[in-house]
C-alpha cells in the first residue's frame, strides 16, 4: 500500500464515524482505531516477514500520519483570565508561531483576529498543520513557546472576543 493510499483511508475512517478498521494482507497488517471522545484517530501498522524488496518500502508505510484531529472549540479559561476565550492545540505535536525562521509570526499580543486567522503550525510526524484562532477578537497572550511542544487540547492563546 503507498502512502497516500493509507492516508486517503485513515481520512475516510475518520470521517466514516467507525471506531475501528482492521485491514491485513500477506506482507502487512494496518489497524486504525479512531478514540471518539478526544477526535483523535490512532495508527497503527504491523509489517509481516516478507520478502527483501518489501522490508525495504516498511519504514516508508509508517511514515503515514494520523489524521489531523478537528479544530478544538475555544472555552473560556478557568483563571483570572475567565473573560477570555482560550485557542487549544487540537493535536498533540511541535508547536510554531511561524511558517518558516525568516518569516514573520502568524499572530503577536495586541494583533485582532477572525475565525479563520491562522495563528500557528503544529508539526505532527513531519506534516505542518495550521491552527485557525475559530473566534473573532484580539490576542491577549501567548501560552506556548516557539518550537515546544504541546499536547492535545493544550491551551496556546488567549484571545478577548471583546
Amino acid at each position: 500500500m503507498k502512502n497516500t493510499e493509507i492516508q486517503d483511508l485513515i481520512k475516510f475512517v475518520a470521517k466514516s464515524g467507525v471506531s475501528e478498521v482492521e485491514i491485513q494482507d500477506k506482507d502487512f497488517k494496518i489497524i486504525i482505531k479512531t478514540a471518539s471522545s478526544k477526535k483523535e484517530t490512532q495508527t497503527i501498522i504491523q509489517t509481516a516477514p516478507a520478502p527483501v524488496a518489501v522490508q525495504q518500502a516498511a519504514p516508508a508505510v509508517q511514515v503515514a500520519a494520523p489524521v489531523a484531529a478537528e479544530p478544538a472549540k475555544p472555552t473560556p479559561a478557568a483563571n483570572d483570565d475567565a473573560k477570555y476565550v482560550t485557542v487549544k492545540s487540537p493535536m498533540i505535536g511541535t508547536f510554531y508561531r511561524k511558517a518558516s525562521p525568516d518569516k514573520p509570526n502568524f499572530v503577536n499580543v495586541g494583533d485582532e483576529v477572525n475565525s479563520k486567522s491562522v495563528v500557528c503550525i503544529i508539526e505532527a510526524m513531519k506534516l505542518f498543520n495550521e491552527i485557525e484562532a475559530e473566534v473573532t477578537g484580539k490576542i491577549v497572550k501567548v501560552l506556548v513557546d516557539d518550537g515546544s511542544p504541546v499536547e492535545y487540547d493544550q491551551p496556546l492563546f488567549l484571545v478577548d472576543p471583546a
